[in-house]
């Protein structure tokens, strides 16, 4: 026997004797090994295609900003020239590189002078290869060390003023003006919030192409832009110095420009992105081809950043039953931790998600969610879980919403959550006012004070609801991810076997921004990245 195999039997022994729900770590570490399986059939795709969305990243993580007459995003300017062309698949990259050596331009210069017309750099002579890598190579070592340098200036942040405590409280802001999502969002930190999530406008998934410059319309939500990461930062800078402790920024990275967003939060300094491919291929018709790839690409620059990922499984139970289909968020969460792990992400950035929506009027359903939450931090021992409110059976009674939202609270102390999405009484009624964060984050300091310690404290029946519950749903769990590996993930999704929404291969947004990667294909970024985290 190999000193690995005895360090793994080992770890297995030790979590199963550690286990309150009683659980096999036989069983766990198998579930994992097909989920792996999974992930690498999945990977073996993404590494021969780039999309529209990944060289744009590019050209942004070289500096490329601004937008043309028509304020078309100068990315979106430079990646459609090679689109249309038909030469996607040579990566933008090798097209800039050959362009700094032939005019000696800046990526920002050339990007100006196509946007104008005055340039094609698809007809420029060609030049050696090495040539082409050394022209890049001063412009991608500028762009590392900025978001090396961001993270540094959050890392010091944080051991110096600190930060709160474990569960985070995470609310949302959503007026649709960056201007007014900062002054809520600074009332909330006073108040005592640890991350300010600023919503996303509605439909921005599913634009193909970032906004420019600060905005003050949106609807449901502000939108995601660079300028509007950069005000928002520095405002959370700003009161974290007031209030003594690091205040999170989350985002969104999701949708058809999922790693153009985590490159423009890795340089303004998020903390937190929602990143999940599976998410916007069952809830926002994206073709699953084209955000598998885009995902890859947006990972490694948030694990390379030091942000923390949210996944989305928590929506899976919002179409389907919360105790019917529990089995189906275990298992995306044990796929979204391998590819989350190829990415080059650590366990501690994962905030995989779940969620506390099952119907309130179900007996024993409080045992029920207990024992899925606990089940989950046991199984994802490093991980920052994000764990969510109730939604689906909020009703408009504000009263009983409070009390929903403070069994889900009790839940998130007692299981050691990583990040508690706050559930606001007002829920199914509008966006929140400042006087509900206020109410929402006073319920949970009031119970996560109060009941700190009860998860140290309270054991488990053996083989009572809790326990029985939990292993019910890992052996699911185990079934369905075997059913994936036999089929594939893409043909699993077109099955609807995730929150029973079914999805073609072929079909959706985005597949026409698909491209396999030609001869020329360059990107130094993953390596750099993966190496450096």
């Amino acid at each position: 026997m190999t000193k690995r195999r005895r360090t793994e039997i080992n770890n297995r022994t030790k979590d199963m004797q550690n286990s309150k729900l009683g659980l096999d770590f036989t069983k766990v570490a198998h579930a994992k090994d097909v989920a792996r399986k999974i992930a690498d059939d999945v990977q073996k795709f993404v590494e021969q295609y780039s999309t529209v969305a990944v060289e744009r990243t590019l050209c942004r993580l070289l500096g490329i900003d601004g937008v043309d007459a028509n304020t078309v995003p100068l990315p979106n300017v430079l990646v459609d020239e090679i689109k249309d062309k038909g030469v996607l698949g040579e990566g933008i990259l090798f097209f800039l590189g050959n362009a700094i050596v032939e005019t000696g331009m800046n990526p920002q210069q050339i990007a100006e002078k196509v946007a104008v017309g005055e340039l094609d750099i698809t007809t420029l002579p060609v030049h050696p290869t090495d040539k082409i890598k050394a022209a890049l190579k001063p412009h991608v070592d500028a762009s590392i060390k900025r978001i090396s340098d961001r993270r540094a200036k959050k890392e010091n942040y944080l051991n110096t003023i600190g930060e709160g405590p474990k569960p985070y409280l995470y609310v949302i802001v959503a007026t649709g003006n960056i201007y007014e999502d900062v002054v809520q969002a600074q009332a909330a930190a006073r108040q005592g919030a640890d991350i300010i999530a600023v919503i996303r406008t509605t439909g921005q998934s599913l634009l193909d192409y970032v906004p420019y410059g600060a905005t003050t319309e949106g609807f449901g939500g502000t939108f995601a832009t660079q300028e509007n990461f950069r005000i928002m930062r520095k405002a959370l800078d700003e009161v974290g110095e007031e209030v003594g402790r690091y205040i999170r920024l989350c985002n969104y990275c999701s949708g058809l420009c999922m790693p153009e967003i985590a490159a423009m939060g890795a340089l303004e300094g998020l903390d937190v992105m929602l990143n999940d491919a599976l998410y916007g291929i069952l809830f926002r018709d994206i073709n699953m081809q084209r955000t598998l790839v885009d995902q890859f690409m947006s990972r490694v620059i948030n694990g390379f950043a030091g942000v923390i990922i949210n996944t989305g499984e928590d929506n899976y139970l919002t179409t389907a039953d919360a105790v019917e289909q529990a089995h189906t968020v275990l298992a995306s969460d044990l796929i979204n931790e391998q590819l989350a792990l190829i990415a080059g992400l650590k366990e501690e950035q994962m905030g995989l998600g779940h969620a506390f929506e099952m119907d309130p009027s179900l007996e024993n359903g409080f045992l029920l969610e207990l024992s899925q939450a606990q089940m989950t931090r046991e199984i994802f021992p490093k991980a920052t879980l994000k764990y969510m409110p109730p939604t689906k059976f909020m009703t408009g009674n504000i009263f009983r919403g409070h009390i929903q939202d403070a069994l889900f609270n009790m839940i998130g102390i007692w299981t050691s959550q990583g990040i508690q999405l706050l559930g606001m009484p007002t829920e199914a009624i509008h966006t929140p006012f400042m006087s509900d964060r206020y109410l929402s984050i006073e319920n949970a300091k009031y119970i996560f004070g109060n009941m700190k310690n009860i998860g140290d404290e309270v054991e488990f029946k053996k083989d009572g609801i809790i326990q029985s519950r939990a292993k019910e749903v890992l052996n699911n769990a185990i079934a369905l991810l075997e059913n994936i590996e036999r089929e594939g993930l893409f043909t699993a999704l077109e099955k609807g076997i995730f929150g029973d929404v079914k999805r073609p291969k072929n079909g959706g947004k985005g597949l026409d921004g698909v491209a396999a990667k030609g001869a020329n294909y360059y990107n130094p970024f993953i390596e750099l990245m993966l190496k450096g985290n």
